[in-house]
This record gives structure tokens, C-alpha cells and sequence, in this order.
């Protein structure tokens, strides 16, 4: 194992996130901000209590997942889009190290970028929300594991794209409407019974649904369905990561 060689990658990535932190740090916080002025406070207040927890607390799970996910994508799509458009891809391809190497210093940077930001959306929740962590483990162990899982598949992304403007295709016009459909701002509990089943071939419920429970001891899912769904995303995209740095396929751009 090249610890050397996966450290240099994870630096340089981390690094790039603190040259940029108005754009990595600052614009989601603001943005997270303005959604528990508009939904926390304007319209969380006019509404009751969802199963015996506040509006504005019930919607703090689904809006760090939120941006959890989008900022795990994008980082993860950046970082290795970036040297395929500068032409330096070939550097890293030449370098003594490995493709799972080359994954964790990607992946892990990407990954620690979105947990610090979920973590920082969580202290900026408790400025205008009061809330309790019913288990504080098991958030973290859900945080770590959607940060993980989704920095892999942006960086599956990074490797497809072949233009900036399909990076932004997958967060855009997927995973953030998956979101918003997903029982971010609602319990699935609310819709029809149909649309209820509907909703469970929505992959991100038994995120928001599983990281719910950890804060308040409710989910709209089975908890063991929402770690087996996770764990079962992660495990696909690692067997098409190794499938591409196998065949070489879109490496190159």
C-alpha cells in the first residue's frame, strides 16, 4: 500500500476544498440557512407536530442528507474530472500506485469534505432548532456511510463525464428531485397509500429514513432496510470502479 502516494492525493483535494471556501463551505451552510428561515420558521411554525417532534426539527435529518448528498457527488466528480480536462491524468495513470489508491485518496477526501459540511449544517440547525440526537453512533455511522457511498459514485461520474456540464446532470436532475421525493421536508406516512408504495423504489427514502431514526427513534422504513440499501449501493459502485480501472474504460478522457 502507497500510503505516500494515497496522502498526496487526499492533501491536494483537501486543499483545494479551504482555496475554495466560499464555494465548498460557506454557499451550502447559507443556502441551509435559508431553508429553515423559510421551512423551519415561516411555515414550520403554521404546522404541528410530526409523531411528537417539531417541523423545524423533523426536517433537520433531510436537509443534511440533502446537501450531504450533492456535495459528496460533486466533490468526488470534480476532483477526478479535473486532471481528465487538464490533461494530467496521465501523471497520476504513470504513478506508482494502485486504483484503490487512487480511490482513497479521492474518495476519502471527497468523503471527508461532506461529513465536515453535515456537520457543520447539524451547528448551524441548532442556532434556529432545538433538537436531541436519540442515537448520536448510529448518526455518525450513517453520515460517514452516505458520505462514503455517494463520493464513490461521484467519482464514477467524474470518470463518464466528459464536459463540466455532465457533472452537474446526475446532482441536478436526479439525485436532488430523488431527494425532495424522498421524505426530506415529509414523512412518507402522509401520501396516499399508493403513492406511498410508489415511493419506495425511491432509494434516497431509506436514507433520510434510517438517518431520521438515528436522531428521533422514527423512520418511515425498516432501519435494517435503510443500512442493507446503503451497503448494497456502495458495493455496485466499488465492482464498477474496479471494472473501469480494469479496462481502462473513460480513464483517458
Amino acid at each position: 500500500m502507497n500510503i505516500y502516494g494515497i496522502r498526496a492525493i487526499y492533501r491536494f483535494e483537501m486543499a483545494r476544498t479551504f482555496r475554495t471556501l466560499a464555494q465548498s463551505i460557506a454557499a451550502p451552510v447559507l443556502t441551509t440557512s435559508l431553508y429553515f428561515i423559510v421551512f423551519g420558521k415561516a411555515i414550520g411554525s403554521r404546522m404541528g407536530d410530526i409523531d411528537s417532534v417539531s417541523y423545524g426539527a423533523f426536517i433537520i435529518p433531510g436537509l443534511v442528507m440533502l446537501n450531504l448528498l450533492n456535495e459528496s457527488i460533486s466533490n468526488a466528480s470534480f476532483g477526478i474530472y479535473m486532471p481528465k480536462w487538464a490533461g494530467t491524468i496521465y501523471e497520476l495513470l504513470s504513478a506508482p500506485v494502485s486504483w484503490v489508491e487512487v480511490l482513497l485518496g479521492y474518495v476519502g477526501a471527497a468523503a471527508t469534505k461532506s461529513v465536515l459540511l453535515g456537520l457543520l449544517i447539524l451547528g448551524t440547525a441548532r442556532l434556529f432548532v432545538p433538537y436531541e440526537i436519540a442515537h448520536p453512533l448510529w448518526m455518525i455511522g450513517f453520515l460517514l456511510l452516505t458520505a462514503v457511498t455517494f463520493s464513490l459514485f461521484g467519482f464514477i461520474i467524474g470518470l463518464w463525464a466528459d464536459s463540466f456540464q455532465k457533472l452537474q446532470v446526475v446532482p441536478m436532475l436526479v439525485v436532488t428531485p430523488l431527494t425532495f421525493l424522498g421524505g426530506a421536508f415529509y414523512s412518507i406516512n402522509m401520501l396516499p397509500p399508493l403513492w406511498q408504495k410508489v415511493t419506495l423504489f425511491n432509494p434516497v427514502v431509506y436514507l433520510i429514513s434510517g438517518f431520521r431514526w438515528s436522531f428521533y427513534g422514527m423512520a418511515d422504513v425498516d432501519v435494517a432496510m435503510s443500512i442493507g440499501m446503503t451497503f448494497g449501493f456502495l458495493t455496485v459502485c466499488l465492482i464498477f470502479v474496479w471494472w473501469v480501472f480494469k479496462t481502462g474504460y473513460k480513464i483517458r478522457n
